[in-house]
């Protein structure tokens, strides 16, 4: 088979996949995962038409500050420009197309390292030099690119397509179903940038089902873990979610004695969010921290890690602590979850790999399932639960 076909028989097993209810539902197929055609598809069908996390707007907190990323392919740039204003641009030198920044700081320009042609920090072209002798040349005509860019709760995303719908719009019902933890008032306290041995889709359903935490998290967070007190509602058209009761023990996972926004449970449930394609947010009324997913071929992800705390308990003297503990950790909860994760991509690579039925915790790998067929398929149309 060609690329296309292969591709195509992929899209096809995973309609097949997810043409059945949910009570009877399989793991996704192999294929879906391993195939390099797969991969490909969903780099046009899903990472290209999609918005994408960068982080948050709290790490881009001054004038200059900048993080940098690559998008199905396409290096970008994204910063807070001289009037605060989040931006993002290509991140290729309008000159001989060199990339221009690397990973995050704080820059007053944006200096290409090739032949130093200078840009603003609105994209615009600075200075330069050695072009006065080329009578065609004119620096009004060489500004950076824009790529969209909105702040959505202080979570900053970008889009290459110009169809994309608002994120405010998109994910409305993300918002109505948190309303009372305000991620506005969440700032991050570290990031991190890893690759990992697996695919990307491996990792974003390990981390929507909760069904793993007391067996692959058996040495730190499993024995907290009641699978009873889970709940797996349906997922809806632009994400899933599903919700943990905390243990009062982990008292920066509890709303601070100040909030007067959550109530009873409320103020110890933790959801897992998963927002698509691939940003996944663990969200506590104290804290919170995040992957932001990117595939690197079938069989790497590229994985932006980052958290902190909720401003209620700026002001708390044991505050800090609290959160080195918890990054301590979750950093020991990595460790397991690439184990487990790597260990999955070795499986379904094997001969003879056939998906199993879910467990009724898995309901958000199903539905995110339905989430990609519809997106490598527009004609397919998922099953959306109840509204919230």
């Amino acid at each position: 088979m060609n690329t296309t076909e292969q591709a195509q028989s992929s899209i096809n097993a995973l309609r097949d996949n997810v043409s059945t209810a949910f009570e009877e539902a399989r793991a996704m197929p192999p294929a879906v995962y391993t195939s390099e055609a797969f991969h490909d598809a969903e780099l046009e069908k899903v990472f290209k038409k999609s918005w994408f996390c960068v982080g948050r707007a709290s790490a881009l907190a001054k004038p200059g500050d900048y993080v940098t990323c690559e998008l199905a392919g396409q290096p970008i740039i994204v910063l807070r420009d001289k009037d605060h204003v989040l931006r993002a641009f290509s991140n290729v030198c309008r000159h001989r197309m060199s990339t221009l920044l690397q990973g995050r700081g704080n820059a007053r320009t944006i200096v290409c390292p090739y032949h130093a042609w200078t840009y603003n920090l609105d994209g615009s072209l600075r200075g330069a030099p050695a072009m006065k002798g080329n009578k065609a040349f004119c620096k009004d005509h060489y500004s950076l690119p824009d790529i969209a860019c909105e702040d959505w709760l202080g979570w900053v995303f970008i889009t290459l397509n110009p169809d994309a719908q608002p994120v405010a719009e998109e994910l409305s019902e993300v918002e109505e179903l948190i309303a009372g933890y305000d991620m506005t008032r969440y700032t991050e306290t570290f990031f991190e940038e890893h690759v990992w041995d697996t695919n990307w889709k491996v990792l974003a359903e390990n981390f929507m089902e909760s069904y793993h935490l007391p067996v692959c998290h058996a040495a730190t967070i499993g024995g907290l873990s009641k699978l009873n007190d889970m709940i797996c509602p349906p997922g809806r058209k632009a994400f899933n979610y599903h919700t943990i009761l905390k243990d009062e023990s982990l008292r920066i996972a509890m709303a601070h004695p100040t909030n007067d926004r959550l109530h009873g449970d409320a103020r110890r449930t933790t959801f897992l969010l998963a927002i698509y394609p691939s940003l996944m947010i663990t969200l506590t009324p104290g804290y919170f921290w995040y992957l932001s997913l990117h595939p690197k071929g079938p069989g790497h992800v590229q994985i932006r890690f980052g958290g902190g705390m909720s401003d209620d308990y700026k002001d708390d003297a044991d505050a800090q602590q609290h959160l080195i503990d918890l990054k301590t950790l979750l950093d020991e909860v990595n460790v397991e979850d690439r184990g487990c994760t790597e260990k999955v991509y070795r499986g379904l690579s094997a001969d003879g790999a056939v998906p199993g039925h879910l467990s009724h915790l898995e309901r958000p790998n199903f539905d995110f399932a339905q989430y990609l067929m519809s997106q490598m398929d527009t004609s397919f149309q998922p099953v959306i639960g109840e509204a919230i």
